[in-house]
């Protein structure tokens, strides 16, 4: 099985545009809100407790995460909460707004997904490998963590792996 330093390296090759990797962390958080939203229903009593898709994929994806990495998979489970909270409430809603929100983020997200690859000249890492869909919010959050100087020894073997994070004008001149 890959690493948590394979996934986010090769996930990296596809983003080292620094507009491209801003526009994720923009379009992935929209497009993971989006998906747990329209999974949301319908809603089903096991037990007492209301059960989604949402709930069943959000238990899923964060024990995935958490397999690849502790730190990052917790922090991962909490967004992913937090995700399905709002999911909950919006699903209540009537079924013109919850799948107007759904897909209105889902549709504006990946908008926002597609113009950060023009900037970064490449296509979308999921093209090649479906995987990518799994990896791309974990990828934010560890961007995040890079930018606030924490966990250096996964950056470091990000970079050795994917190269560095550049200016696309930079490239340009």
């Amino acid at each position: 099985m890959k690493t948590l330093n394979d996934h986010l390296s090769q996930y990296a090759a596809y983003h080292r545009d620094r507009r491209n990797i801003l526009t994720h962390f923009v379009g992935i958080p929209m497009i993971v809100l989006a998906v747990v939203v329209l999974l949301a229903r319908p809603v089903f009593d096991v037990g007492g407790l209301a059960v989604s898709a949402a709930t069943l994929a959000v238990i899923a994806a964060t024990l995935y995460y958490l397999r690849l990495d502790l730190r990052f998979g917790a922090v991962m489970g909490v967004l992913l909460a937090l995700c399905l909270a709002v999911a909950h409430a919006t699903a209540s809603l009537s079924t013109w707004a919850w799948a107007t929100f759904g897909i209105g983020l889902f549709v504006v997200g990946w908008v926002i997904q597609f113009v950060g690859h023009i900037f970064e000249g490449r296509k979308p890492a999921f093209v090649d490998d479906v995987m990518g869909l799994i990896i791309g919010p974990l990828f934010v959050v560890a961007e995040l963590a890079f930018l606030m100087g924490l966990r250096r020894e996964v950056e470091a073997v990000v970079e050795s792996r994917a190269g560095p994070v550049h200016s696309g004008r930079a490239l340009a001149k």
